[in-house]
């Protein structure tokens, strides 16, 4: 059975931030053990949900539901409500998620809940801008470091203009492509270099 990577999702999600990592997973044709993993969708309930982009969102299951034990990952997007505390409880997720040892991922106005859910105090982290982090009060000013995507252990942050950089960072900790696949796929996606397609190409496995 494939193991699962839950994105989470919320109204006013930034619907571009997880889309390079939602397409790599499910498109399996380069994945080092194709279908591996599956996405599932999480909303604090099951009723629908409305992107930043006019998107509506069937969430797969509730928070209520989620369990470390039963993911490979928790990706957190942006949204136009992470600074207001509406989604604290996704911020204590992801705390929870870390305290098992499953790996989470925040891109964004996520990287501003989990500052101020104290996860940011004592790790190596980036996200849209110190100042940004520095307005929740949160401790770890002297970890953040000025990078699109910033991978230390279990957690993956990375500034919301970074979503490319954020879906490499993901893949590697989730070691779904061989490394000159994903390097290949970089490549052609962050630096535009027609030789990734031709590479991503003939490392492509069509399914039996």
């Amino acid at each position: 059975m494939a193991e699962t990577v839950h994105v989470a999702v919320y109204d006013t999600f930034a619907d571009w931030e997880p889309s390079y990592v939602t397409a790599g997973i499910n498109r399996p044709l380069m994945q080092r053990e194709s279908g591996s993993l599956r996405i599932r969708t999480v909303g604090a309930t099951l009723e629908p949900v409305t992107s930043m982009g006019g998107l509506r969102v069937l969430p797969d299951l509730t928070l209520e539901q989620l369990s470390p034990a039963d993911s490979a990952m928790l990706i957190l997007p942006g949204a136009d409500i992470w600074e207001d505390g509406q989604l604290t409880p996704f911020a204590q997720a992801a705390a929870d998620f870390l305290t098992a040892g499953v790996p989470v991922a925040a891109i964004c106005g996520a990287t501003y809940g989990l500052a101020k859910q104290g996860l940011l105090d004592a790790r190596p982290h980036t996200g849209n801008a110190p100042e940004n982090l520095a307005s929740t009060g949160y401790s770890g000013a002297a970890h953040y470091v000025d990078e699109p995507a910033v991978t230390d252990g279990d957690l993956i942050t990375a500034s919301g203009i970074a979503p490319i950089d954020f879906a490499r960072h993901i893949f590697a900790r989730l070691d779904l492509f061989e490394p000159a696949v994903l390097d290949a796929w970089y490549r052609l996606y962050a630096d535009r270099d027609p030789s990734g397609f031709f590479a991503l190409r003939a490392a492509a496995v069509e399914p039996a």
